[in-house]
């Protein structure tokens, strides 16, 4: 059993790999901006049998993060960097603000909380990060410039950072899903009808499952599966790389 840290994980992909994993056996750390929603995931964890502590959590904030780990009496041996938000706009009306707290929250916001626990990963020997990306890691979409740049920079931060930690058994990876049948999805697609101006049926069918061969929403499951194999003894060299999981979209 590891002890887990998840961000982002009131909701969403989060709540799945919390609920997902907590399933397979390990202890989670639920952590969230929204404090009450991150207690719900835990509560439900707890009532399932499983292991679990609920954390109010901003991964833009030092001091909250400083915070959190001084309440967890734990290692945190693995730290699943997930917290996102969206913004869908044309860059002439994308305000700076919302640019660059999107890239705070995505790609600052890993490498503050990947700084606060390597600490404790060193000194215990092992260490397991899984960021997670996006198929705009990979490639582009209109409307998303602050995060395909966002997502984009996980992976250069990855590949940074497992060098900097191949002195030990510490490894950081980037799981690349395509779209995930989430509440921030579901909000794009409401946004995105609106840019292209067309209906929101259309933009499921043919702006985010169209690319996709396989023209299916990614589950939760599978992305459970890739953390749960990320973190196992068999991937112990794989580090600094990116694991896609998009229905062949980059295939193409």
């Amino acid at each position: 059993m590891k002890c887990i840290l998840i961000t982002g994980a009131g909701s969403g992909i989060g709540q799945g790999l919390a609920e997902g994993l907590a399933g397979e056996g390990h202890s989670i750390i639920v952590t969230d901006l929204d404090g009450s929603a991150a207690e719900a995931v835990a509560t439900g964890i707890t009532d399932a049998g499983g292991e679990a502590l609920a954390l109010t959590l901003d991964v833009t904030d030092d001091d909250s993060i400083s915070d959190a780990f001084s309440r967890i009496t734990r290692q945190v041996e693995v730290l699943i960097n997930n917290a996102g938000i969206q913004h869908v706009a044309r860059l002439e009306v994308f305000a700076q603000v919302d640019w660059d707290h999107l890239v705070d929250v995505i790609l600052s916001g890993a490498c503050r909380m990947t700084r606060a626990a390597l600490p404790g990963m060193r000194e215990a020997g092992w260490g397991r990060v899984v960021n997670v990306g996006s198929i705009h890691s990979l490639v582009a979409s209109p409307f998303k410039s602050a995060y395909v740049a966002a997502k984009h920079g996980l992976l250069g931060f990855s590949r940074t950072i497992a060098l900097e930690t191949a002195d030990t058994d510490i490894t950081i990876n980037t799981i690349c899903p395509s779209y995930v049948k989430t509440p921030l999805v579901e909000k794009q697609v409401r946004l995105q009808a609106v840019e292209h101006e067309i209906p929101e049926k259309e933009v499921i069918a043919e702006i985010m499952l169209k690319p996709m061969p396989k023209g299916v929403f990614i589950s939760t499951e599978e992305l459970v599966g890739a953390v749960a194999f990320l973190i196992s003894p068999a991937a112990r060299n794989l580090t600094g790389q990116e694991l896609v999981i998009d229905g062949g979209w980059t295939c193409r």
